[in-house]
């Protein structure tokens, strides 16, 4: 069984990377804005056949073919101490919401989803909790954990908070085990709201 899955805000296919590593996924299509990452993401995976956007706002989710997961590293910018921090008061900061726009209407079983850790705190947890809250109105439970790339074999050190929201109508019980290195576990959920 092939599991399908829409990359949004692509860049050059972090996620795309590992899906294709572990076997059994296939990209239905991506969005990125960027024209010299969709450069590198073209040169770097087979897309022929595949959907491409090059702006999530233009996305009419009625017209995507059905699939099972969204990928999305959303933009950071707005979160980021290296960045001015104004949030969604930052066009950038509100994108997100594409991915929930989407997920309203397509309702994939997953969202797989990145940023920097800063967007844990940013204005004081609220922007967060909003993320949380909208994703929850959705009917995703949310799982996340800020996991350090240099504890996966990978030459760099970067922390980047990862986001599991899971259907809740669709998939019961925990979706991925987050722990680190250490052995401690940051697992965070969101318990439905009933």
């Amino acid at each position: 069984m092939t599991i399908k899955y829409f990359d949004m805000f692509a860049g050059i296919g972090g996620f795309r990377s590992g899906l294709e590593a572990i076997g059994g996924f296939e990209c239905i299509g991506y969005c990125e804005i960027d024209k010299y990452a969709k450069q590198a993401y073209d040169a770097i995976y087979d897309t022929g056949g595949e959907l491409y956007f090059d702006d999530a706002r233009k996305i009419v989710p009625e017209q995507l073919p059905d699939f099972d997961i969204i990928t999305g590293g959303f933009p950071c910018q707005s979160f980021s101490i290296a960045g001015a921090r104004k949030g969604f008061d930052d066009t950038r900061g509100t994108l997100f919401f594409e991915i929930a726009r989407i997920a309203a209407v397509k309702k994939p079983k997953y969202l797989f989803l990145e940023n920097v850790p800063c967007l844990l705190n940013h204005d004081k947890g609220r922007t967060f909790e909003t993320i949380i809250h909208t994703l929850d109105e959705l009917g995703y439970d949310v799982c996340w954990q800020v996991l350090n790339s240099k504890n996966y074999a990978v030459p760099q050190s970067r922390n980047r908070v990862f986001i599991i929201g899971y259907l809740r109508e669709q998939c019961a019980g925990e979706v991925l085990s987050f722990t680190q290195t250490s052995g401690k576990t940051l697992i965070q959920r969101k318990p439905n709201a009933r």
